[in-house]
């Protein structure tokens, strides 16, 4: 329970119709979870806008609705509160409600278009070994301290995270680490909240279905530094061309790591295998598990953040040479047998896809095989598909086209789309099963001994969403159960 005109507080009003001192039991952007006594806040949203559920609200028991136009008709028992961006007084008046949870711990959000999964993850784990009681917001899933709550978003809405926020708090979690997507960051999700650090790992090809440019995905993930507070720290990828642009605005302390030129956090790559990577980190040599460049730049992400939380540095890079990522992230498996190595990831971007393949390239012995299984998703980003397919044909012996979410789109034309942007020497690399567990079966039986497999774009996921339905799916899975029965 609280006062209205409390939970207003540094909310931008434009106008109010009635009194302000009344209490309101919960809140809500959802009509549907109303009862009596919610404040119900009216957004605008992707697919329904919340205006239009005025009056469903009042039936509901609503004593209070925040909006952005008021409506013709007000009713004498209902608080009617105008605003000027209903998403953004969602995010501040969510904040209020729930005692404004992030100011009593250490949140550090993590934006960019590869890479924020595995630094939180490895941040919450770093943090967690090194003693702390943490929290946990990201793609894959939810935690509070040991517990885990299942993520249906890459970063929830206003009201729900602030609500699991509010509940690490109860938990005694010191540190939050949370995924930063650019939807959120838009969509205001994040308004209001008190970040103590930020972090920026790059910024490639990606949700141009949703931002519709590449200047406006900049724009969007640029915004989040420059509301950061002086209190705060920034970090950023000195060696991403838009890395110094991030931070140029922010009123934050600003930091930048790198592999190629002097930073505050440096670092250089001595060796590079299954075994893990050889690096140095400012100076200080030492073994990560994790594989590739691309854990090269997340190690030094983390790094980072920990010495600006404050952390020894020795102790830092002991507790994080023995971790591992995120799952679905560079996981991989080897078929008793034949030796065939199987890698499943998540990158369903060109850029994340290219960096996968460069990285498999570099790992390899021989001649082995490079074998990539690859989709597109539905109902996203339709330029980005014949450039992944490029791609993956480029950089593999052999590719096998094949349905990722397909959503509500028809997975036959999302394989053509990905098609049309081959060349006549692409063309004759590849094949296309829509089926994805035909596909990986496919590649398996073209696979010899020793060849590497990738199969890519789902990761984490254990599932295939196809008409509005989640079928249940799991990339590892089907590997593994493939390789058993080669192996009989």
């Amino acid at each position: 329970m609280a006062v209205l005109q409390d939970i207003l507080y540094k909310v931008k009003i434009r106008s109010v119709a009635g009194s302000t001192a009344i209490a309101v039991s919960d809140i809500q952007i959802d009509s549907r979870k109303l009862t009596k006594g919610s404040l119900f806040i009216a957004v605008s949203g992707v697919k329904a806008d919340g205006h239009d559920f005025i009056s469903q609200a009042i039936e509901a028991g609503a004593v209070a609705i925040v909006v952005e136009k008021m409506p013709a008709s007000l009713s004498s028992e209902v608080v009617f509160v105008q605003v000027e961006n209903s998403a953004a007084a969602a995010g501040i008046i969510a904040h209020n409600f729930y005692g404004r949870p992030s100011e009593a711990v250490k949140l550090v959000g993590v934006t960019g278009t590869n890479g924020k999964t595995t630094i939180v993850t490895l941040l919450y784990k770093l943090f967690t070994v090194l003693g702390y009681q943490c929290g946990l917001v990201s793609t894959v899933e939810n935690r509070i301290g040991d517990a885990v709550i299942p993520a249906t978003h890459t970063t929830p809405d206003a009201v729900s995270l602030n609500a699991l926020l509010k509940k690490m708090v109860e938990a005694g979690c010191t540190h939050v680490f949370m995924e930063n997507s650019s939807h959120a960051i838009h969509q205001h999700r994040t308004t209001g909240l008190h970040f103590s650090g930020a972090v920026f790992s790059n910024i490639t090809h990606d949700h141009l279905d949703y931002h519709q440019t590449f200047d406006e995905y900049i724009r969007v993930k640029k915004s989040f530094f420059d509301g950061l507070p002086s209190s705060a720290f920034a970090i950023s990828n000195l060696d991403e061309k838009r890395g110094t642009v991030m931070l140029q605005n922010t009123a934050a302390r600003k930091f930048f790591y790198s592999l190629r030129t002097l930073a505050d956090f440096k670092g250089k790559i001595l060796e590079n295998g299954l075994t893990g990577l050889l690096m140095t980190v400012n100076e200080q040599e030492v073994h990560f598990r994790l594989i590739g460049e691309f854990n090269a730049y997340n190690l030094l992400a983390v790094y980072g953040t920990a010495i600006c939380l404050g952390q020894d540095k020795q102790e830092v890079l002991r507790c994080l040479s023995v971790l591992t990522g995120a799952e679905g992230r560079f996981d991989y498996m080897v078929s008793p047998k034949e030796k065939i190595i199987a890698i499943v990831d998540y990158a369903h971007t060109p850029d994340a896809l290219l960096n996968v393949l460069s990285t498999i390239k570099k790992l390899k012995k021989g001649n082995e095989q490079l074998i990539t299984v690859v989709g597109c998703g539905g109902d996203r980003d339709k330029t980005k598909r014949p450039v992944m397919a490029t791609v993956a044909c480029e950089h593999s012996d052999k590719v096998i086209f094949t349905s990722d979410n397909p959503r509500t789109e028809d997975p036959v034309q999302i394989i053509k789309d990905m098609e049309a942007g081959l060349g006549a020497a692409a063309k004759r690399k590849y094949l296309s099963i829509v089926d994805r567990k035909e596909a990986i079966k496919t590649a398996v039986s073209l696979a010899q001994r020793e060849d590497i497999i990738l199969v890519a774009g789902k990761g984490h996921e254990k599932y295939q969403e196809i008409m509005g339905v989640r079928n249940h799916f799991d990339d590892k899975e089907m590997v593994n159960l493939i390789f058993r029965e080669q192996d009989k």
